[in-house]
């Protein structure tokens, strides 16, 4: 049985871990959660459980993980605030992807999108044609905001529906 303090300690590692590898492989997988993307994360959690809690499979050795964990998260996100380059480095920064109506390559490269997930993602706002969007961009959290002409839509998730700021859900 390990102590309570390397439970605590590995599971602070992991959570390092893992934040570092989303942040590697992209956010946009998770802004557009489908069942594959859902099974991965369940095995990447029970891949991971014995590596926090060792042979320690009891309650208190379960509630201790967990209690590194809400604190790591905790502290990721005051340094977050507190410091807004640590933000930058684990967040990342919206991306462009449309100006005036225009595609900008580099900002789809980075993003890792397709055209037809940037199109579909336009359509979704009630927008058929590129041309009219003023400004399109990625966010932090793997959603694509879409502003044109008056109005303003914020997609809830990549591939999932939206609404109207301050309207009805389209």
């Amino acid at each position: 049985m390990e102590g309570f303090g390397i439970i605590a300690l590995k599971s602070i590692a992991v959570y390092v871990f893992i934040v570092a590898a989303i942040r590697l492989f992209g956010k946009k997988e998770f802004a557009q959660l489908s069942v594959v993307d859902l099974v991965f994360i369940l095995l990447i959690s029970n891949s991971v459980q014995n590596a926090m809690v060792g042979s320690d499979s009891s309650l208190p050795g379960g509630l201790v993980a967990a209690l590194a964990l809400f604190l790591a998260n905790y502290t990721l996100k005051k340094l977050e605030k507190h410091f807004p380059k640590v933000g930058h480095v684990i967040e990342g920064e919206p991306i462009l992807l449309v100006y005036q109506g225009k595609i900008q390559a580099a900002g789809m490269k980075k993003a890792d999108l397709t055209e037809d997930q940037l199109f579909a993602s336009i359509r979704e706002h009630g927008i058929d044609d590129v041309n009219l969007v003023d400004l399109a961009m990625f966010e932090i959290d793997g959603n694509i905001s879409v502003i044109s002409g008056n109005y303003q839509k914020v997609s809830k998730r990549l591939r999932k529906g939206h609404r109207v700021l301050g309207g009805n859900t389209v």
